[in-house]
């Protein structure tokens, strides 16, 4: 099967979004007035982010959410996505299933795939994708204020735990490690509750790297601190209910992890009743967990106010 045949049987649909889409050498499409555009990307390499024994289904999946999450840390609507795809070999099984995937899930987003490439070489998937926001009503890391909350979407923690025991530091019950290895292989982006936040989060970013980095951004960005309350933070793993982590195990997961795919936002505290209503309507958990000091540092506070040691880091591909 050559290169076109290949994008013609399994990544070619008629385009419905789009003016023109996959089969000329540019993509057309017009965003809605009064709109911004709203563009990221995200490239997976096998070894580096996904083993190689991973379901081509779940990689389609993890390879579009990943960037579908960058649209929702800035409140932005899915719109389009291109995919550049490097395979060593040409392998229907595995494009069946890597295909079925990514288009359940962009399907499920209204994102439509209007372009790309596809070449061979190492396993190798990169994505754009493309949203829209209202003009200046995009959610950016610059502008938390002092005094806001600090909150967290979802569960934090457990595809850390999950890569952990595939490395074999921690040994599972079956049951933990099958509900732990969802979370690292098949995460679910915050869209609606991004787009939700216009208004009321004062800045977000998605926890790609880990909560401990990339609130750290926020901070960094905003010229501001924070202080976090780690009985909260201690609460955040959904594998929480079936089994008890260690201590020293539960930080590192939940708070320099990374791959949750969750969102960490600011918002003032008159806004918390909206934000749990949000919360309720999109059926996305939201957790309190600090607020935004003028101090630009990030404490670790324990129940009764005591600063924490810590030593967390997030990801780097190149530390």
């Amino acid at each position: 099967m050559g290169e076109f045949e290949l994008i013609e049987r399994y990544f070619k649909r008629a385009a419905r979004q789009a003016d023109v889409g996959i089969g000329d050498d540019c993509a057309i499409w017009t965003p809605t007035p009064g709109h911004q555009l709203a563009i990221s990307a995200d490239m997976l390499v096998e070894g580096r982010h996904f083993l190689s024994t991973v379901n081509p289904c779940d990689l389609g999946h993890k390879a579009l959410a990943v960037n579908l999450s960058d649209l929702a840390a800035c409140g932005a609507t899915p719109r389009a996505f291109l995919l550049s795809l490097s395979l060593p070999r040409v392998d229907e099984e595995w494009l069946s299933g890597f295909s079925t995937g990514l288009f359940a899930l962009a399907d499920a987003h209204g994102c439509e795939l209007i372009g790309g490439d596809t070449t061979q070489g190492p396993l190798n998937v990169s994505i754009t994708v493309m949203g829209e926001v209202p003009v200046r009503q995009a959610i950016l890391r610059s502008g938390a204020q002092v005094g806001d909350d600090v909150y967290v979407s979802g569960h934090l923690g457990d595809a850390r735990l999950a890569l952990e025991a595939f490395r074999g530091t921690v040994s599972l019950p079956q049951a933990v490690f099958e509900l732990a290895r969802a979370r690292l292989e098949r995460p679910t982006p915050r869209t609606a509750l991004g787009v939700g936040l216009r208004g009321l989060a004062t800045a977000m970013a998605d926890i790609s790297d880990g909560l401990w980095g990339d609130l750290g951004h926020i901070l960094n960005a905003s010229r501001l601190g924070a202080d976090l309350h780690f009985p909260a933070i201690s609460n955040l793993m959904l594998t929480r209910d079936t089994w008890t982590c260690p201590a020293d195990l539960l930080q590192q997961c939940v708070l320099s992890g990374g791959d949750d795919y969750e969102l960490v936002f600011t918002s003032h505290p008159s806004h918390h009743h909206q934000v749990m209503s949000l919360s309720e309507s999109c059926n996305t958990p939201v957790t309190r967990i600090g607020h935004i000091t003028a101090d630009p540092r990030l404490l670790l506070l324990s129940k009764d106010g005591r600063v924490l040691p810590n030593t967390f880091r997030s990801f780097d591909h190149f530390a």
